[in-house]
């Protein structure tokens, strides 16, 4: 059986600060990624997602779906990559104020 955890480091690691902690008797844990100290996700995790590796792997894919959308990316075109196998395309840029070039007056 694949190790819970080490799915999870594994989708989430390179991008995320990842904290996993025990919430209750039934062995349910919270997931929490952040990133430069911003929570970006909170999810808690049933043992029973937990321990079954295709529900585990459909939490991570909603959790990446969520933040995807969350940076600005299309729907579609995180559906159409997901279904596909494609990684998620990059978040659109965001233009800062400051950074653009202002009108000579």
């Amino acid at each position: 059986m694949d190790n819970p955890f080490q799915i999870i480091t594994d989708a989430f690691a390179p991008d995320y600060q990842i904290n996993l902690s025990i919430q209750g008797l039934d062995g349910s844990i919270m997931l929490t990624l952040s990133n430069s100290g911003r929570i970006v996700a909170k999810r808690m995790i049933s043992s029973e997602q937990r321990n079954d590796p295709q529900r585990l792997r459909r939490l991570v894919q909603s959790i990446q779906f969520g933040i995807a959308i969350e940076q600005g990316h299309s729907a579609m075109a995180i559906l159409e990559a997901m279904t596909s196998g494609d990684g998620l395309p990059p978040p659109p840029q965001q233009i800062d104020s400051q950074s653009r070039p202002s009108a000579g007056l």
